[in-house]
Order: structure tokens, then sequence, then C-alpha cells
């Protein structure tokens, strides 16, 4: 296992964490309802998946 000769500064952690971060949630509009929804997921609002009724749309 590597374990590191110094100490590393606190500019460089900084630096190295500044790129880890959350990416934004992907969302793709719904062909049969035009509303947002996750990709390769079933409509929430109209219950569609691939242009087939998979499930009963939620209140």
């Amino acid at each position: 296992m590597a374990v590191p000769k110094r100490k590393m500064s606190r500019s460089n952690t900084r630096a190295r964490r500044s790129q880890w971060k959350a990416a934004a949630v992907a969302l793709v509009s719904c062909p049969q309802c035009r509303s947002p929804k996750r990709p390769h997921v079933a409509c929430p609002t109209c219950g569609t998946y691939n242009r087939r009724q998979v499930v009963q749309p939620s209140a």
C-alpha cells in the first residue's frame, strides 16, 4: 500500500477536492405527456415507459 512521504499542503488538498462534486440529475421529456422525467425510468406523471402503459400514474 502506498504511503505519502510528505504532508500535502492545504492548497493542494483544496485544489484536488474542488473537482469532487455531485452531478445534476439528468432529465428528459416524456414522449407521451412532455413532463420532465429521469431517463430509462417510467414516467411518474402518466406511467408510461417506451410508449407503453406500465404503471398506474401517481395522483
